[in-house]
């Protein structure tokens, strides 16, 4: 049984937007949880990407 503060929410897993485009080896991912009532649409962070060495928009991806 899930604990009472854990019961919404659900690990995610966000992965680099651009990255994924470019055709590069490898693709920046972090994982995350985040409330499933409160932000029902796909979750977009600015993150930092260790291989394109700036920050960029990293989406959910299922």
């Amino acid at each position: 049984m899930a604990k009472k503060s854990q019961k919404g929410r659900q690990v995610i897993h966000l992965e680099c937007t651009s990255c994924r485009t470019s055709g590069q080896p490898g693709v920046s991912r972090y994982n995350t949880i985040k409330n499933k009532k409160t932000t029902p649409g796909r979750l977009e962070l600015k993150k930092y990407c260790r291989y394109e060495r700036k920050h960029t928009v990293h989406r959910e991806v299922k």
